[in-house]
């Protein structure tokens, strides 16, 4: 779904891209077959060598970068910036630092990932620049056009896409229910893609 809408709006040609949280590197990938060069960042290790397997099986470059979001790259900006965070609501705050649910769990809220990304993700666009960023609206997709833009971005919504609770999230729904994330009874979720996009500098 985000590699379609990276597709849709693809960075400018020879432009630069960003992939946090790359996990398997399809993103990074799809970027770098639009002609990007394209950076990858994730905290596990695994994920960057997985990314580099991909880009080369693909017949492409990617430079890996291990770290969380941001870290690392002080200094540089990006045309086009993707992420598939961690944003499933958890029964804690406390995130996990091994097992497969570091790829999925972010916080009571799912925003433990969400909230530092929209904060600081204007600082690394170039002007005109955007992001394309996927989570569930049990997170609150108003949150997330809200804090883009308190930090200067044009935002909107380029995919939503109705359908049932993917089987994580079935598993919580009580919980959900309870938070008042999600409509009780409601056994539905929208899959969204918010875009920010950073006004080009003035001629």
């Amino acid at each position: 779904m985000l590699a379609t809408a990276l597709r849709e709006h693809p960075p400018p040609p020879d432009g630069t891209a960003l992939d946090l949280c790359t996990g398997s590197g399809l993103l990074a990938v799809q970027a770098a077959l639009l002609g990007a060069r394209t950076t990858a960042v994730d905290v596990l290790r695994r994920a960057l060598v997985s990314a580099r397997c991909n880009a080369r099986l693909n017949g492409v470059r990617v430079r890996t970068r291990h770290g969380s979001l941001f870290s690392g790259l002080e200094g540089e900006r990006f045309d086009t910036i993707v992420s598939n965070p961690p944003y499933l609501p958890a029964a804690n705050d406390e995130l996990p630092d091994r097992g497969p649910e570091r790829a999925w769990d972010a916080g009571t809220d799912g925003r433990a990932v969400l909230d530092p990304l929209c904060e600081q993700v204007a600082r690394y666009l170039r002007p005109g620049g955007q992001v394309l960023i996927v989570h569930s609206s049990v997170c609150g997709e108003q949150r997330t056009l809200d804090e883009l833009a308190a930090h200067g971005l044009e935002t909107d919504v380029v995919v939503r896409r109705r359908g049932p609770l993917g089987p994580l999230l079935r598993e919580r729904v009580e919980d959900l229910w309870a938070a008042g994330v999600l409509p009780e009874g409601s056994f539905e979720e929208d899959i969204v893609i918010v875009r920010g996009r950073r006004p080009a500098a003035a001629a």
